[in-house]
């Protein structure tokens, strides 16, 4: 059973369903942001649990096979990263950090935009921004956060 599973779990089938997997919960921050399931399954721990599962998972197989610190180049430079990059199980779990704090960055945007009353349209541009681009959507919210909360503060 464990060697079923072992081989459903390939990296291509993490990256899908990770992939589909978080656009539910974006959706749900969009359009019922105050609901309780959104509250119970993204403003929560569950999702970023369910990530941080596979984030492991993967680094157990990275570890496993040796690649750890042989393939970890991240900070020898661009080329380095480029290299690093070329190996799907650090691309997976560097796709698999980007969701994870993407995700949370995007109920925090909700939270916070409650907190302070912004506009849903507003919200909604800068999750889809955060979705896309993650850094850009977060630049963009706290712009119109500015304008809303009519103060500035790095640290609310």
């Amino acid at each position: 059973m464990i060697n079923d599973l072992l081989d459903i779990l390939t990296y291509e089938n993490i990256y899908l369903l990770a992939n589909w997997g978080v656009i539910p919960f974006w959706l749900m921050l969009i359009i019922i942001p105050s609901n309780i399931l959104t509250n119970f399954f993204v403003q929560s721990i569950v999702v970023p649990l369910l990530l941080a599962s596979a984030y492991v998972f993967v680094a157990f197989n990275i570890f496993n096979d040796g690649n750890l610190f042989d393939s970890f180049e991240l900070y020898r430079g661009l080329d380095g990263l480029y290299s690093m990059f070329s190996d799907e199980a650090f691309l997976l779990i560097f796709w698999l950090h980007f969701l994870a704090i993407s995700l949370f960055l995007g109920s925090w945007i909700v939270r916070d935009s409650q907190k302070y009353m912004i506009a849903r349209f507003f919200v909604i541009i800068s999750l889809i921004l955060t979705y896309f681009t993650g850094p850009l959507g977060l630049l963009i919210y706290w712009f119109i956060r500015i304008f809303f909360a009519k103060k500035i503060s790095f640290n609310d």
